[in-house]
């Protein structure tokens, strides 16, 4: 039977996790805070400001989903992904995928 060593494309979506998710929690804060603040009456308010709250709303629910969209992407890819594989097969991902 073949050797098993760890597959570099595992490898890579573990990397690709560990950096994105960070990333889409501080932009959804990024986006909440400012909702948040919004919507605490202090800010703004009149018929102009309802116009902004539907349209930050709507990016609000765009930025959270799509986050959500992301990270469950990566997390499908990472469990149908085998952790380890032959010596030929790692060799071929790290082509194909330009992994080092």
């Amino acid at each position: 039977m073949a050797e098993l060593v760890p597959n570099p494309l595992y490898e890579a979506l573990e990397d690709a996790l560990r950096v994105v998710e960070p990333l889409v929690h501080e932009i959804e804060a990024g986006v909440e805070a400012p909702y948040q603040a919004f919507h605490s009456g202090h800010v703004w308010t009149g018929p102009t400001a309802k116009a902004f709250d539907a349209q930050l709303a709507h990016y609000r629910t765009y930025v959270r989903s799509s986050g959500d969209k992301i990270l469950s992407d990566l997390h499908e890819a990472l469990a149908r992904t085998p952790h380890e594989v032959t010596a030929e097969e790692a060799k071929t991902i790290m082509s194909r995928y330009g992994l080092p």
